[in-house]
Formats: C-alpha cells, sequence, structure tokens
C-alpha cells in the first residue's frame, strides 16, 4: 500500500508499540505522536516520523494529523490521577474533531469486549470513546477486545503474575465471568487490516479467540501450560472491585492506577456478540490463536518458578524470626507481670493475632517486592532489599530478647526504635517495587512505631 501515511498515538504504549512494525511491515508510512520520543522502542523509531507533541494540545494533534490517511487512537488516561473518564472523553473529543477537519481517511479505536447495560467506570469510558469517534464524521473502526495475551502486556502480566504466586486462593464472585481473551499478534493483525475497511464500514468490531473462559479458567490453564502445579481456586461474594485491587497491587507488579480499572471490568462478561470480524478483516494467517499457544509465546521468556523459589527462601527468614521472637517472649513471666504498665497497652491476646498476621504480610510483600525487582532487572535493588530485610528481621527477634530475657525496657525502647527506623526503610524499598507493597509494609512499620512508644513509656514507668 504505498504512498499511504498512518498516524499512531500511544505508540510508547503496549498495542502501539508493537502495532507500529506490523504497519511498517504491511508497507505503511508511518507517523507517530509522542509527548517523550526517547520512550519509543529504539527498533523502529528511526523508520518513522515523528511529531513531539501532546494529544491534549490542538495544534499538536493538529500537525500530527495533517496528510493522514488512517489514525490509529489507542490513548487512555488509566494512571490513577484524576478523572481519567473525563480526561478521556475530552481527549476523543479533541481528537475526533481535528482528524475531521484534517479529512481523515479512517480512525481505528481498540476498546473492550463488554455487555450492554450498566459497566463499570472503565469500560464505560472505553464504550464513551468510541461513540465519541464513531459519530466524529470520520469512518471509524472501534476493535473491541477482551483480555490482551502478550509478553508486557498489562492484562497478561496480571493474570500470570496472579495464577503463578497464588496456588491456593479465594477470589471475588466475578472471576467466574466469561471472557473471550485474544493473543496480541492476532489483536494487531485485526488493527492493522482495519485501516483497510471500505469508507461505508462505521461500526464496533468484536475480536477474540474462538475459546470463551472464566478468569479462574484462565488462571488454572496458565498454570498448566507453563509447568506449575494445579491451582485451587475458589469464590466469595463480598470481595469488592476495590478490595481486590489492593490485593492486586500487593501480589503483583501491575501498578495501582492500572490494576484498579483492570481488575473493575472483570465484574462483566467480556464476550463476542459476533463474527463480524472473520469477514471484515480476515482471520490472521493459521488462524486465531487458541488460549494455550498464546500463552505458551507469551510467556516464553518468563520464569514462572520464580516466584516459588524467592516465597521459600524469604519465607524461611520471615518463619525463623517469628519462630525466635516467640521463644524469647515470656508475659506470663513474673518480672513481666510485676513491672508497671500504661493503660492504653493492648490486652495480651491482641499481640499474637497482629503478629501473625503482620508476619504474614512481611513475608508476601518482600517475596514480591524481591522478585518484581528481580523481573526488572534490578537485581543490585534486589539484593539491597534482601539485605536490609534480614538486618529488619534480625532486630525484630532481638527486642523480644532485650524486653522480656534481659529485663532491659529502656535498651528494649531504644532497639524499638531502630527497629520503626528499619521497617520504614523497608517500606521505602517496598514502595519501588509497587504501592501495594508499600501500603503492605507501612502497617508493620506503624506497628513497629507504636511498639516503640509503648516500650519507652513502660521504660519511664518503671525507672
Amino acid at each position: 500500500m504505498p504512498n499511504r501515511t498512518a498516524l499512531v498515538t500511544g505508540a510508547s504504549g503496549y498495542v502501539g508499540a508493537q502495532l507500529v512494525p506490523a504497519l511498517l511491515d504491511a508497507g505503511w508510512h508511518v507517523r507517530v505522536l509522542a509527548r517523550t520520543p526517547a520512550n519509543l522502542d529504539s527498533a523502529w523509531s528511526g523508520q518513522v516520523d515523528v511529531v513531539t507533541g501532546d494529544a491534549t494540545n490542538p495544534d499538536d494533534v493538529h500537525t500530527a494529523l495533517a496528510g493522514v490517511d488512517a489514525a490509529y487512537y489507542l490513548l487512555h488516561s488509566m494512571d490513577g490521577g484524576g478523572d481519567y473518564r473525563t480526561r478521556d472523553k475530552e481527549l476523543a473529543t479533541l481528537f475526533a474533531r481535528e482528524a475531521h477537519a484534517a479529512g481523515v481517511g479512517r480512525i481505528v479505536y481498540l476498546s473492550g469486549l463488554h455487555p450492554d447495560g450498566e459497566l463499570s467506570t472503565h469500560l464505560a469510558s472505553r464504550v464513551e470513546v468510541g461513540e465519541i469517534l464513531l459519530a466524529s464524521g470520520v469512518p471509524t473502526a472501534v476493535l473491541q477486545a477482551g483480555v490482551v495475551l502478550g509478553a508486557g502486556s498489562a492484562s497478561f502480566d496480571m493474570l500470570r503474575h496472579l495464577s503463578e504466586r497464588l496456588p491456593i486462593a479465594i477470589g471475588p464472585k466475578w472471576l467466574r465471568n466469561h471472557i473471550q481473551p485474544i493473543a496480541v499478534d492476532d489483536a494487531v493483525h485485526f488493527l492493522v487490516r482495519a485501516a483497510e475497511l471500505p469508507p461505508d464500514v462505521n461500526r464496533t468490531i468484536d475480536i477474540g479467540m474462538d475459546e470463551s473462559l472464566t478468569y479462574l479458567e484462565m488462571m488454572r490453564r496458565y498454570a498448566q501450560v507453563v509447568g506449575l502445579p494445579r491451582r485451587l481456586l475458589g469464590t466469595v461474594e463480598v470481595l469488592t472491585p476495590g478490595l481486590a485491587s489492593h490485593w492486586v497491587g500487593l501480589v503483583t507488579p501491575v501498578k495501582a492506577g492500572i490494576a484498579r480499572p483492570l481488575v473493575g471490568s472483570l465484574i462483566h462478561d467480556a464476550v463476542k456478540k459476533d463474527d463480524a470480524a472473520r469477514s471484515l478483516l480476515g482471520d490472521p494467517p493459521g488462524g486465531v490463536m487458541g488460549f494455550d499457544d498464546a500463552v505458551r509465546r507469551a510467556a516464553a521468556d518468563v520464569d514462572p518458578k520464580r516466584w516459588r523459589r524467592t516465597v521459600a527462601r524469604v519465607g524461611a527468614g520471615v518463619a525463623a524470626c517469628a519462630v525466635a521472637g516467640s521463644l524469647l517472649t515470656d508475659p506470663n513471666s513474673r518480672w513481666f507481670r510485676g513491672i508497671r504498665k500504661p493503660s492504653w497497652q493492648p490486652p495480651p491476646v491482641a499481640f499474637p493475632v497482629v503478629w501473625t498476621g503482620l508476619y504474614g504480610l512481611i513475608m508476601v510483600a518482600s517475596a514480591s517486592a524481591i522478585a518484581d525487582l528481580e523481573e526488572e532487572g534490578k537485581h543490585a535493588e534486589a539484593a539491597a532489599y534482601g539485605r536490609a530485610l534480614a538486618v529488619n528481621l534480625a532486630l525484630n527477634s532481638t527486642w523480644s530478647g532485650l524486653f522480656f530475657r534481659a529485663h532491659n525496657p529502656p535498651l528494649a525502647a531504644a532497639g524499638a526504635a531502630v527497629l520503626a527506623v528499619s521497617s520504614v526503610d523497608l517500606a521505602r524499598r517496598g514502595g519501588e517495587a509497587g504501592g501495594g507493597k508499600a501500603l503492605a509494609l507501612g502497617a508493620y512499620a506503624a506497628w513497629c512505631t507504636f511498639a516503640t512508644a509503648l516500650s519507652t513509656e513502660i521504660a519511664r514507668l518503671n525507672r
């Protein structure tokens, strides 16, 4: 297709970065609108025209759309900042207006599969953007996909990390809703073909593989394909999308601003209403890929057993700390019963309950942080976190010895203060791997700070 130009917005995003080389291979001249050109893939950035600009600036959008035959709209505001639905609406309205003014031949937009009726905020926003583009006066193809399976896709990363890290889990009931996922290569095929549709086509087109699976089935199938033991998964009625997104942020590297709308979208079935894509766009060579083949391709460079090794190593350290602290602690000793205590000290039964929960959080958050840093190639940071955790656990056990065995409240108060500082540092390091880890470790740091205040007051009362 010589002398035809395609504009790709969102070219530094996951799908956009895959789409650009596919368009080049199909003979298109490609232009990209990029706020930060340095973020573009160096493998193809030298083969495209780059318009440096912002999609919120009408002049930049006007420049990018000049002389364009097909414009790909791959912009989303899922960054956790502000009202992304309003921002998406404003972005789409601006783009639609400028595309019509520039005489663009076609707009192609990638949206999400959804049922009729009330939708989550994320899906409702995607549908609204599609409607704005369809009403632009420019022939528009709104391709609607479910979970995109490909290395680096946020949806796939969430699926694989939950599958790898939760051998036994209870999730929300809507994990039993049905989804028709699609391999990223197939999604890109349909996107490229959509630019060649005749001008009279202005509609939504559902894309996806033939298989319809629940999220639980996808987790089990992922584990089976990559050679992990069978996942034991169930559902409950009460776990909300908000709570589930916090758990995703703790267990996986998917950022909260992305995890929240992704999790929220799972409350709906995401299945095709028809197979119009087959007649309008044509299947990829060899046909649409099935789930198992898509996972094999996406997980080709994945180490699915990294988590198991990491959690075993971290869990051993946390367990040793818990056992040592338990052996050193003696709340029934004559000495402890005889010392004065502040009125605001929690009842004895609270301490084992709180510490059991905190040890669980420390193990999960720390194992997640180390595994995530290692996956990102930040091996020095992962090793530094491991050393900081070892020091923290040693300080944790030492406090029990100073207080219950050495009977030295002033020294124990000093030890608690050092432990609190170490715990805050651990939360900071965990935050570098994701906000969910920082939140969990922050709870530990808060308790250690409370323990410091309690130890200090006991030392004052028993001079």
